[in-house]
């Protein structure tokens, strides 16, 4: 199967992007393998005339609202993530009507539509970066609130309004399925994404994105790590770091839509071209306005 998918993707001048939370095999095949800030500045550099994106939807959205003219696909179109939609439109108009200041700043992890209503979007390796350099005292950080609290902490100088959104993911993680790990693996590091909640990031030694993880797993001397993200992300730390051990918060952390990107669906959709992405063009200009000013801020 990975030959023919190789075979077609150079017939048609396909480039194959997977998220780090894909299955082992998308990674494999993959072109390009990254969290949600590399894959959106890899979709926007790309020469392929289709994106086949190994995601959930709000990132093939993202790829073709920076590609308009190239045809974006996704093996399943159903691959969705539940705290993109985690907001109400009526919060944020409320906020605007408070705040003369506000600036609306948009976790990548979202749909086109949020984006649209939004000033800039951030992804979990530079949301603390971009919202330290923006002029806006008052921030509404949609929608995950759990990142929102971390970048608050981080900058006590800025009024940061969290929403009431969460990744179903990461929330459901907790303090004690962490202690159970430390108390079976003293040595090991604790390894965190901010998009968990309070009490597992206070049990941290790092907290940082998907390739955050990644870099200091690989950059440090210890050999021995429990995961508090998404499993998927131990193709590429084992890849990475043959020679070290990673653990993770039993039962394993798991995104049942990303797990869809599977090789049949990656052969299918290259073979029929059938599962596009498709986004307004009203939606698309709106919505790539937040998405540029990201891409130029996170350089």
């Amino acid at each position: 199967m990975e030959s023919q998918i190789n075979k077609l993707k150079q017939e048609k001048n396909a480039v194959v992007l997977a998220h780090y939370y894909a299955p082992d095999e998308a990674q494999k095949i993959a072109d390009y393998v990254g969290d949600s800030f590399y894959l959106a500045k890899i979709a926007k550099q790309t020469t392929a005339d289709i994106i086949v994106f190994c995601g959930v939807y709000f990132m093939g959205e993202s790829a073709k609202i920076l590609n308009p003219d190239k045809k974006v696909l996704m093996p399943d179109l159903t691959a969705d993530c539940p705290m993109a939609h985690m907001v109400k439109d009526s919060r944020i108009e409320e906020l605007k009507a408070l705040y003369d200041d506000l600036c609306v700043v948009c976790y990548i992890n979202s749909t086109a539509e949020l984006k649209c209503k939004s000033d800039v979007c951030v992804t979990s390796s530079n949301a603390v970066d971009i919202v330290n350099s923006l002029d806006s005292n008052n921030i509404f950080f949609i929608p995950d609130k759990n990142l929102g609290s971390f970048v608050s902490e981080q900058l006590p100088h800025k009024n940061i309004i969290l929403n009431d959104g969460c990744c179903p993911i990461h929330a459901a993680l907790t303090a004690q399925q962490v202690l159970a790990q430390k108390a079976k693996h003293k040595n090991a590091l604790v390894l965190t994404h901010p998009e968990c909640e309070k009490e597992v990031l206070e049990l941290s030694d790092f907290i940082g994105s998907t390739l955050d993880i990644l870099k200091f797993a690989t950059n440090s001397e210890h050999d021995e790590f429990i995961i508090c993200t998404e499993k998927g992300i131990l193709y590429e730390l084992a890849t990475r770091n043959p020679n070290k051990k990673f653990y993770f918060p039993e039962p394993n952390p798991c995104c049942a839509d990303m797990k869809l990107n599977t090789l049949e669906n990656i052969l299918s959709v290259l073979e029929k071209e059938d599962k596009e992405v498709n986004v307004s063009d009203e939606v698309r200009e709106k919505a790539l306005v937040p998405l540029n000013r990201m891409l130029e801020l996170g350089k």
